[in-house]
C-alpha cells in the first residue's frame, strides 16, 4: 500500500465536521452521485441594528456549485422550521439572485428511505 492510500479512499463527507448526522447522510448521498458541494461556505446578513451591526445571519448547510444552489436541511421541531422558513424568505428578499432550497423532514426522510441511508444514524 502506498503512503496515504488509506486517506485517498475517504470521501469529503468522511472528513467534514457536521453539526447534525442528517447533514452527513445528505453529504454521503451527494458524494455517491459525485455532486460537488461545500458545507456552510457562506453566511448571509439578514438583519442589522440601528448602528449597522449585524444581529441576524443565515448560513445554509450546503452549496452545490454545479447548480448555484444552497440547501438547508431541517429535520428539527416545527418551531425551528418556522424560524428557518422566515430566514429563507428574508434571504430571498435581500438577495434575490441567491437560490436556496429547504429540505423539510418529509423530504429528508423520503431521500433516506429511497437511497437506503436509514442505518447511518437517522
Amino acid at each position: 500500500m502506498t503512503p496515504g492510500a488509506e486517506t485517498a479512499d475517504l470521501l469529503k463527507s468522511d472528513t467534514t465536521n457536521f453539526a447534525h448526522e442528517s447533514e452527513r447522510q445528505f453529504a454521503k448521498l451527494l458524494d455517491f452521485y459525485e455532486i460537488d458541494w461545500d458545507y456552510e461556505p457562506t453566511s448571509f446578513d439578514l438583519e442589522w441594528d440601528r448602528a449597522g451591526n449585524v444581529v441576524q445571519r443565515f448560513t445554509p448547510d450546503f452549496y452545490l456549485p454545479q447548480y448555484d444552489l444552497y440547501i438547508e436541511i431541517t429535520t428539527l421541531n416545527q418551531r425551528l422550521v418556522t424560524k428557518k422558513n422566515r430566514k429563507v424568505r428574508r434571504l430571498r428578499e435581500l438577495y434575490p439572485d441567491v437560490h436556496c432550497k429547504i429540505f423539510y423532514q418529509r423530504d429528508y426522510v423520503s431521500l433516506v428511505r429511497k437511497y437506503g441511508l436509514e442505518g447511518l444514524g437517522d
